[in-house]
């Protein structure tokens, strides 16, 4: 086929009365995940994976923490009440802490988050701990994409309110809430 003159413009496709009445097929819900990372090894994984160009689902923020024994479970419920539908909290494997006991630590603040989610009513799917170290970049996508899925389950989070906020003020907004 060859490309037309210059100047001159290719017709326009007709579009018949039966692709135009046909409905358009159902989107997919995307939801929205914050991910706390330890900047060491958790944070380290995902750039590993978008490196080595592992496929992944793209629905999430990633809010880089310098270990994931910081994450107070106001950071995780601040996550909820700006919109989102999951929260992973991410860190270094037992024994290759940055901090020596960090993850250790991150292990105690979940469980109370993990209680103070449960006494709001949301769903346990919701909320996740996982260990991921810098060389594992296959394991973080496969856990985004697990828990995505998961998370798209379950459906929007009871807890989202319904604002004009996008995702990038609300992420804004959950980093500031614990400076």
């Amino acid at each position: 086929m060859t490309a037309p003159a210059r100047g001159r413009k290719r017709p326009a496709r007709r579009q018949t009365a039966d692709a135009a009445a046909q409905p358009s097929p159902p989107t997919v819900w995307n939801p929205h995940i914050v991910v706390f990372a330890c900047n060491w090894c958790s944070y380290a994984g995902a750039d590993t994976a978008g490196v080595s160009r592992i496929q992944h689902q793209p629905h999430f923020r990633m809010i880089r923490v310098m270990c994931s024994g910081r994450i107070q479970p106001g950071f995780v419920l601040r996550a909820f009440e700006k919109g989102a539908d999951g929260v992973l909290v991410s860190g270094c494997h037992f024994g290759d802490c940055h901090y020596v006991f960090g993850n250790e630590r991150a292990v105690e603040q979940f469980e109370k988050t993990r209680k103070v989610v449960q006494l709001l009513g949301l769903e346990d799917g919701r909320l996740r701990l996982e260990w991921i170290s810098a060389a594992e970049g296959v394991r973080f996508a496969e856990v985004i994409n697990e828990f995505t899925d998961q998370v798209r389950g379950l459906g929007p989070s009871p807890l989202k309110r319904t604002n004009s906020r996008s995702p990038a003020q609300a992420e804004k907004e959950c980093t500031t809430a614990g400076s």
